[in-house]
C-alpha cells in the first residue's frame, strides 16, 4: 500500500457512516475509487458500485459493507437528557463515559454518555449498563436547549473515536467492521488499474449499506446486478484474546492470514478456487465453519436471483463492535493480494455448478 492509500484509510475510518445514514462515507469511498473504475452507479438506499468493463456479460462482484453501528435519539427529558435506541448491534457495556457525535441538519453536536459516579452507584447499577440506564448529556439545562441545537428524535449518534496505528502493526479504530473491507476492495481496484490489467469479465466493486441490521443493502443490490460470482469480505473474531471459547468459536489468530468459511451459503467449487489461489501464491489462510448462515452479506448474494456462486473471505478482528477494533496489517495485505490474484486467474464464463 502506498502513502495515499494509508491517508485514505485513516480518513475513511474516521468518517461517520451509521446504518441508514451512510452518505458521507460512501461519497468519500467513491471519490477514492473513481480513478480506478470505468463508471459507477448508486441505488435508492445508498449502496455504491464501481464498475470495470461494464459491457461484459459475465459479472463478478467483490463486496464489503459500509455501515457502522450507532444510536438513535429516542427520548429527550424535560431536563435535557437523551435516551436512546440501538441502530444495529451497539454495545451498551462500552458506552459509559464515551464521547459522541450527534448528527443533525445543523452539523455535529457533541455529547457524552453520562453515568453515575462509582461513589453513589447501587449494586443493581453495577451490572452491565442498558438502554434504561444509559443517557446522553449535551451540557443543556432543558429540552428546549437541546432542540435549539438541532437535536431531535431520530438523530443518529456515533462514538467520537479516531483511527490509530498500534505498535507499528495494528490498525485500530471504530467501524473497522467493515470499512476496512471497503478499503480492501478499493485497493484491489487500484492495483488492477495501476498494473494495467484487462479483465475478461465485468467487475463490480460493491460497497453495500445496511448490513448491520440484516444484510439489507446487499439483498437489494444483488438483485440489481445479477452477478455470476460474488466474493464477500467482512470481519470475524480473533479468538486469541481472553474470554473466547475456541471449541465454540473456532481458533483464529490475527496475523495468520484470511479466514475462509465453509457453509451452505458458500459455493464449494468457488471456495476451492480461492483456496487454490491462496496456496499457489503462498498466502496464509485459516478455515472456519458456518451452520445455517454466515451472518454476512454472503448470504444475501448466494440466495439472490437464481443463486449466485458466493464465497466469504474474512479478516480476523479483535474487540468487535467497540471503539478499539483491531486488525493486523499483514492480514489486510494478504486479503487484498488474495482477491487480486483470484481475479487474475478467473476465466470468463466459468461455470461453478457441481454437476451439469
Amino acid at each position: 500500500m502506498n502513502e495515499e492509500s494509508i491517508k485514505f484509510l485513516e480518513k475513511y475510518i474516521n468518517v461517520a457512516s451509521p446504518t441508514g445514514f451512510e452518505t458521507s462515507g460512501q461519497k468519500m469511498w467513491l471519490e477514492y475509487i473513481r480513478p480506478f473504475i470505468d463508471n459507477y452507479f448508486t441505488d435508492t438506499y445508498g449502496t455504491v458500485v464501481g464498475v470495470i468493463n461494464p459491457e461484459a456479460p459475465y459479472k463478478v462482484v467483490i463486496e464489503a459493507h459500509a455501515d457502522e453501528i450507532s444510536w438513535f435519539v429516542n427520548y429527550i427529558t424535560k431536563e435535557g437528557y437523551i435516551y436512546l435506541k440501538k441502530n444495529g448491534g451497539s454495545d451498551t457495556a462500552i458506552a459509559p463515559s464515551k464521547r459522541v457525535n450527534i448528527h443533525t441538519s445543523k452539523g455535529i453536536v457533541k455529547g457524552v454518555f453520562g453515568f453515575p459516579a462509582i461513589h453513589v452507584r447501587e449494586p443493581e447499577t453495577e451490572k452491565v449498563p442498558n438502554l434504561k440506564t444509559l443517557f446522553l448529556d449535551l451540557g443543556c439545562e432543558n429540552k428546549e436547549e437541546v432542540e435549539a441545537l438541532g437535536v431531535h428524535v431520530g438523530c443518529v449518534a456515533t462514538f467520537d473515536d479516531e483511527f490509530m496505528v498500534l505498535n507499528n502493526k495494528w490498525y485500530v479504530g471504530r467501524a473497522l467492521d467493515n470499512r476496512i473491507g471497503g478499503f480492501m476492495i478499493a485497493e484491489v481496484a487500484r492495483m488492477l488499474k495501476e498494473n494495467n490489467i484487462k479483465l475478461p469479465f465485468g467487475l463490480y466493486i460493491v460497497n453495500a449499506v445496511q448490513e448491520e441490521i440484516g444484510l439489507r443493502g446487499a439483498e437489494m443490490i444483488a438483485h440489481r446486478i445479477k452477478p455470476d460470482v460474488a466474493i464477500i469480505t467482512d470481519v470475524c473474531h480473533d479468538t486469541q484474546s481472553p474470554a473466547y471459547n475456541k471449541i465454540q468459536s473456532g481458533d483464529f489468530s490475527s496475523g495468520k492470514g484470511a479466514v475462509l468459511t465453509y457453509g451452505p451459503a458458500v459455493q464449494n467449487n468457488l471456495l476451492q478456487m480461492v483456496i487454490d489461489t491462496a496456496q499457489k501464491h503462498n498466502l496464509p489462510f485459516q478455515r472456519a465453519t458456518a451452520t445455517r448462515s454466515t451472518g454476512t452479506d454472503t448470504d444475501s448474494f448466494a440466495y439472490s436471483n437464481a443463486g449466485v456462486a458466493s464465497a466469504l473471505i474474512s479478516l480476523p478482528l479483535k474487540y468487535m463492535h467497540t471503539t478499539v477494533e483491531m486488525v493486523h496489517q499483514d492480514d489486510v495485505q494478504t486479503i487484498i493480494k488474495l482477491m487480486y490474484e483470484f481475479l487474475l486467474q478467473l476465466p470468463a464464463d466459468h461455470d461453478f455448478r457441481y454437476f451439469k
